[in-house]
């Protein structure tokens, strides 16, 4: 009788003769890891400082407010008084607008300087997957070879 060749076998045989190596994945979810937490890192700095930017500008401007709402003896001085508020409400927003600027160049430069490093660190952990990967898979041909 012939005997049936036992296909479990012959794949468990065949899979230890090419062993997998997770070191590259585990390298590549950490270094993945890492870049996520410091382009976090930079929004959440980003929206911190934009949120105080909008605090000081809405204070500066209920400020001005509260000097604009005060009684006059004279009609005049509401003309004036609106006129104030409207020309320095003009140069603050200005301001701000620019401190904004600022934030949002800083996110750009933080974020570039991330990005090209992060993509510096995977081609040399690319590079190092395949040269292994390469030497195991020549080792397990050769003893596959000598049996």
């Amino acid at each position: 009788m012939t005997k049936t060749p036992d296909i479990a076998a012959m794949m468990k045989d065949v899979m230890g003769a090419f062993p997998v190596d997770t070191t590259a994945m585990n390298d590549a979810f950490k270094t993945t890891a890492s870049l996520n937490e410091k382009l976090s890192g930079v929004a959440l700095t980003a929206a911190e400082k934009s949120a105080e930017v909008s605090t000081k500008w809405q204070k500066d401007t209920l400020a001005k407010l509260t000097e604009m709402t005060k009684a006059k003896t004279e009609p005049a001085d509401y003309a004036k008084a609106m006129t104030d508020f409207a020309s320095s409400s003009a140069e603050v927003a200005a301001e701000h607008m620019a401190a904004f600027a600022e934030i949002a160049k800083k996110v750009q430069m933080d974020t570039v300087e991330l990005m090209m490093a992060a993509g510096k660190d995977m081609s040399e952990e690319a590079t190092a997957a395949v040269k292994k990967a390469t030497a195991d898979a020549t080792a397990a041909t050769k003893k596959a070879a000598a049996k």
